[in-house]
């Protein structure tokens, strides 16, 4: 499984990277390989407020509907537009290319909850 160590984790299974006051949100690898091929995402509109642990959007798959659940609150300020016209690259690229939302953080000690690298790979194994 792919773990980037400079990213954040919630057990709900999305990444969080940071860069000052903006969160880049998405799936992790582990989440993209339950759910199958995805066939369609929905996503929020820019503007939108979002609190922690709150839905934002879905990811559809060919096995399953998934709620979008943000590892931080604030205010959306960019959401991935290529992913509606090619929903697979989450599967393909779900760390960089396959980004969702970026979130300008109101809570940045909300961080605090979220797993490291070591701590999501041993969530994972307890869940599978």
């Amino acid at each position: 499984m792919n773990l980037p160590a400079d990213a954040k984790y919630s057990k709900s299974h999305e990444w969080v990277r940071v860069e000052g006051d903006l969160a880049t949100v998405g799936i992790t690898d582990y989440a993209q390989a339950q759910l199958g091929e995805v066939v369609y995402i929905e996503l929020p509109q820019t503007g939108r407020l979002v609190h922690q642990d709150e839905s934002f959007g879905s990811v559809e798959s060919v096995k399953a509907v998934s709620d979008l659940i943000s590892p931080v609150s604030g205010e959306i300020v960019e959401v991935n537009e290529e992913l509606v016209d090619s929903p697979e690259t989450v599967n393909e690229d779900p760390y960089t290319a396959g980004w969702m939302v970026i979130i300008r953080m109101d809570e940045p000690g909300e961080l605090n909850d979220l797993l490291s690298a070591e701590e999501y790979q041993a969530f994972t194994e307890e869940e599978g």
